[in-house]
């Protein structure tokens, strides 16, 4: 008696998503749609291996990578032979170190300003949880150049961002919107308090971006908590008008751009003697009034996002559903003044913004508002009736691909009945059919109007459909 063979039951990994074929398409159409407005614009592709040495995915943390370690897988033989050396390789946990890598390794063959985006997984170790993911695509555009970098550029992104999403399948019902600040605003009003050490600063920064997260009054008493830390005699008026820069947002939320920068210049105009603050809302300024264009309440200036990365230094964006802004951030980013410092001896200045491809594609997919459906890449199906006929069909799927459509060629001799179904199934929209009696000529069945016609009135029909 012969032993039963063990099987195993295989079953997701976690944090590790996969589509069926008729999502994956959706997906597919996603990346297709995004590409085209990002090259639109200017912007060419660039691909970085998976892997970038671990050395130089640290150089981008601080504490030595220490804060960056928590997120990073390394690569390692599962045999480890006697002499090996620790793990060398990582996965990269995010774009902006492969591009900074990518910029100091190939300065001298670029031309700048360099304009590119980057459409690929990444990976990180935290807890997999609706939205997150281990492994899952980003789409970034970054601009960088040597010394000095246009502040037009920080207009640019959001309008590119804007075009992006609005049109993305199964957005339409969708109120997104743009939210925007300058961290020189911020810093400048924390500077100009005069009680915080550099290291507190960096603390009510952080503080000041999870004032949406957690409730007013807690936001609130961090701040109290941070300015008593210091040990200030600072009055609480003072502190009252230092914490109203971060609550104004919402009287900006459903103005114009022109309404907004009327309201920030007037709210704003204070006794603040800072450089540094007087330049960022300049820069804010700029920027907003290059984004007129847009429709009233797809942007707003938010004194409140700083981000959480120390190394942005001007314009910050983060995106929010407007119905729904408990879910986070779904693009975000911002300018940066020295990212490559790590791996050259140059000022490249740059500005960037991220689309979180798949926590944005998870979220409308589980509620059911992609344009999911039996939606087959192919164009074509051209039946097999008889196996004598198979060099026919093929030499009639061939004709039709060197014309420019996708064809299938049924798999194997069948009754028409049978491929009609299976092409039905599969959402290809045409079936060629020989004709009865005729060799040579085919007659054509769309699937969708149930209606057959000649190949030359197809044809014509679909000159017709291509032309417009």
């Amino acid at each position: 008696m012969s032993e039963k063979k063990s099987i195993y039951k295989p079953r997701p990994v976690s944090g590790f998503p996969e589509w069926l074929p008729e999502v994956r398409l959706v997906e597919q159409q996603w990346l297709d749609h995004i590409r085209r407005v990002f090259e639109s614009y200017g912007y060419c592709s660039i691909e970085t291996p998976a892997v970038e040495e671990l050395n130089v995915i640290q150089a981008k943390g601080g504490d030595g990578g220490a804060d960056v370690d928590k997120e990073v897988y390394v690569i390692e033989r599962l045999h480890k032979e006697k002499g090996d050396k620790e793990a060398r390789l990582a996965l990269h946990f995010d774009q902006t170190v492969p591009l900074a890598r990518y910029v100091a390794q190939h300065f001298n063959e670029l031309v700048f300003p360099f304009k590119r985006y980057q459409m690929q997984k990444v990976w990180r170790g935290e807890r997999p949880q609706s939205g997150r993911f281990r492994e899952f695509y980003q789409c970034d555009i970054d601009v960088i150049n040597p010394d000095n970098l246009p502040l037009h550029f920080d207009a640019e992104m959001p309008a590119i961002i804007w075009e992006i999403l609005a049109a993305l399948p199964g957005m339409e019902n969708e109120k997104i919107q743009l939210r925007i600040n300058n961290r020189k605003i911020v810093v400048g009003i924390v500077e100009s308090l005069g009680i915080f050490s550099p290291e507190q600063q960096a603390h009510i920064l952080r503080i000041i971006d999870k004032r949406e997260k957690i409730p007013k009054a807690d936001f609130e008493n961090l701040i109290k908590k941070a300015v008593e830390e210091s040990n200030a005699k600072v009055p609480w008026a003072s502190i009252n008008v230092f914490l109203k820069f971060f609550t104004m947002t919402e009287s900006l939320k459903n103005d114009s751009i022109k309404g907004q920068l009327q309201a920030l210049r007037e709210n704003l105009r204070t006794a603040i003697d800072n450089e540094t603050y007087r330049e960022g809302l300049k820069e804010l300024s700029f920027v907003l009034e290059n984004l007129s264009h847009l429709p009233q309440g797809a942007i707003v200036a938010d004194l409140s996002i700083v981000r959480g990365l120390d190394y942005y230094t001007g314009t910050v964006y983060e995106t929010v559903f407007v119905d729904d802004p408990g879910y986070g951030s779904i693009c975000s980013g911002g300018r940066y003044d020295d990212l490559a410092s790590n791996y050259i001896n140059k000022k490249l200045p740059g500005v960037g913004i991220s689309i979180g491809f798949s926590r944005l594609f998870d979220r409308l997919r589980q509620q059911d508002k992609l344009p999911v459906g039996p939606v087959a890449a192919t164009d074509v199906l051209v039946t097999l009736i008889d196996e004598n006929e198979r060099a026919a069909s093929a030499k009639k799927a061939k004709a039709l691909r060197d014309a420019g459509f996708n064809v299938e060629m049924y798999h194997k001799a069948n009754n028409p009945k049978k491929q009609f179904e299976y092409a039905e199934k599969k959402g290809i929209p045409f079936v060629f059919v020989p004709k009865d009696g005729a060799p040579g000529v085919w007659e054509v069945k769309n699937m969708k109007e149930r209606k057959q016609s000649s190949e030359q009135d197809w044809l014509k029909e679909m000159e017709k459909y291509y032309a417009t």
